[in-house]
């Protein structure tokens, strides 16, 4: 049983020595403590970000509660209580296939000092956070990313990805379903609890999602000291005929100086159903005087384009996403359905232990899975990144097998493919 608590947690003595080799302190922050703010105004720092305000640091404060926040300080520096380093991490809960779910490390806030760099800091740091995970129980970490070629050298690697979709609505003639429910205009101030009761029942259904939290809905609705363009957020919710509310479209327009062509900006689409999607899609695309149309996050193959009479009026730039590290095999790969039988060892490579070994897994005519060590030698060999790009079925081992990353014969990795292909297409639609 994975720990819960994870603030009690004890820092890792690994990364705790490796720091203190090089003179740096490794430190937890207490989010209610006088280091809150220097942690936070280092986090903006390491994105680039604004100085936070007195208001910012006490919502803030409020927005990570049940964090973990730890930090790297350098006691020599001109602001020793300022940390060089930091990272925030949290228990969560990772869909794997509709209507199953695990408990998992999310990590986010990620950043090294300009100043620091080069000294093995972001090493210790992430290890830390994996030995620290696996430790107290948990099968998987995983993170969103800004920078795609830093956490591969770690174990993690793509298991969701996500398309950031524009629509010239110019050419974008509506030809979707239409539907019979209706839709309301609604306060910015009722938008966490509306997006908190749709998404509770769309993140269950579709692997790669997890939970979003108070501040992150708080976030896209404008409601946060920090919230960009706050005032322009504006929303419309569906109502399907029965009168239960399917859907939240929350967007901002920017103006543009050709009249009909200002932009709609997409900073949350949520919609349960079918036709709550077609309704709020279509809301978008008909606005007036806007002509193009812009939504982060969206399916790989994003249905809009198959709404409208153009669907070269509809692109879609894919982009990974939600990036996993397996950290016990069998609780990871125990914890999805499967659409096919399976018998074969999988041979892992972990170069920091956790995975590596062979594996044996079995999968039942009923889609479950059991996984124990193996004497044997492995069907198929992978390094633990491709098990983790594997593990929601958004990728096939035969594709990745084309690139290298993982070594079997046809036929076997044909049987992967059979049993590990999803329900539902892989999606995480938020950031964390």
């Amino acid at each position: 049983m994975a720990t819960a608590q994870t603030s009690t947690l004890p820092l890792d003595a690994e990364s705790s020595a490796a720091l203190a080799d090089r003179g740096l302190e490794y430190a937890l922050v207490d989010r209610d403590g006088d280091a809150f703010a220097p942690f936070l105004r280092s986090v903006a720092r390491g994105f680039l970000g604004e100085e936070p305000t007195a208001e910012q640091i006490e919502s803030s404060r409020d927005s990570l509660r049940g964090r973990r926040l730890t930090g790297v300080f350098d006691r020599r520096g001109v602001e020793p209580d300022a940390p060089v380093a930091t990272v925030d991490s949290w228990v969560n809960e990772l869909t794997v296939s509709p209507g199953r779910t695990v408990p998992i490390w999310s990590i986010s806030a990620v950043t090294v000092a300009p100043t620091h760099r080069r000294r093995g800091i972001a090493t210790a740091l992430l290890t830390g956070e994996l030995r620290t995970a696996a430790a107290a129980g948990y099968p998987l970490a995983g993170l969103t990313v800004t920078e795609a070629t830093i956490y591969g050298r770690w174990g993690f690697s793509p298991a969701a990805w996500a398309s950031n979709v524009t629509v010239d609505t110019r050419r974008a003639r509506w030809t979707g379903p239409v539907a019979p429910g209706r839709l309301d205009f609604v306060s910015r101030e009722s938008l966490p609890a509306r997006m908190t009761a749709i998404h509770e029942r769309l993140r269950v259904r579709r692997p790669g999602a997890v939970p979003g939290w108070e501040g992150r809905w708080r976030g896209i609705a404008g409601l946060t000291p920090e919230a960009p363009d706050a005032k322009k957020v504006r929303a419309v919710a569906y109502t399907d005929p029965g009168g239960v509310e399917r859907g939240i479209l929350v967007y901002t327009i920017a103006e543009r100086e050709e009249f009909t062509a200002h932009e709609l900006e997409v900073r949350a689409l949520f919609a349960d159903g079918d036709e709550a999607l077609g309704a709020l899609w279509r809301f978008a695309l008909e606005h007036d005087l806007v002509g193009r149309v812009m939504a982060e996050l969206q399916p790989a193959v994003p249905p809009v384009q198959w709404m409208v009479s153009d669907r070269r009026a509809v692109t879609a730039t894919l982009t990974d996403h939600h990036w996993l590290r397996v950290l016990d095999v069998p609780g990871a790969l125990a914890s999805r359905a499967y659409a096919a039988p399976l018998d074969l060892v999988i041979g892992v490579g972990d170069p920091l232990g956790f995975a590596d070994g062979a594996w044996r897994v079995r999968i039942d005519t009923s889609g479950q899975a059991t996984v124990e060590r193996a004497d044997a030698e492995p069907d198929v060999r992978m390094p633990v990144g491709s098990l983790a790009s594997l593990l929601l079925g958004g990728v096939r081992a035969t594709e990745l097998a084309t690139a290298g990353l993982v070594e079997g014969e046809p036929h076997q990795l044909g049987a992967i493919d059979g049993a590990f292909a999803a329900e539902a297409t892989p999606l995480l639609d938020i950031w964390y």
